[in-house]
């Protein structure tokens, strides 16, 4: 897990990323689509989108001769709550708790 919460904090760490998540919070977009809305090359805003899906923030599916990109909401508010619990002092006992309930429910 704390390899994937790396990786999304770094996706999310540039700006064009993040306009790129709020470009995709309510609709998926074309590559096409989204070059259109930026001011740099294509292959800059792939390398873009190929860090985005790599961190598990976005999915694509080619139809067509194009690429379509939607966001994976799911992802990104589990590995968010994710880092919160961890470095949350409030969640530390809860977890541990939690981590107690699942031992005796194993051991049966």
């Amino acid at each position: 897990m704390q390899g994937m919460i790396e990786k999304v904090f770094e996706a999310l760490a540039s700006t064009p990323r993040r306009r790129i998540l709020a470009y995709l919070a309510h609709s998926e977009l074309t590559a096409g689509q989204i070059a259109e809305r930026f001011a740099m090359s294509k292959s800059a805003i792939s390398q873009h989108l190929n860090v985005l899906e790599n961190a598990g923030l976005v999915r694509s599916e080619k139809r067509g001769q194009f690429v379509h990109y939607a966001i994976v909401q799911e992802n990104l508010a589990t590995t968010l709550n994710s880092y919160l619990q961890q470095v949350c002092p409030v969640s530390r006992p809860l977890m541990a708790e939690s981590r107690a309930i699942a031992e005796t429910k194993a051991k049966g």
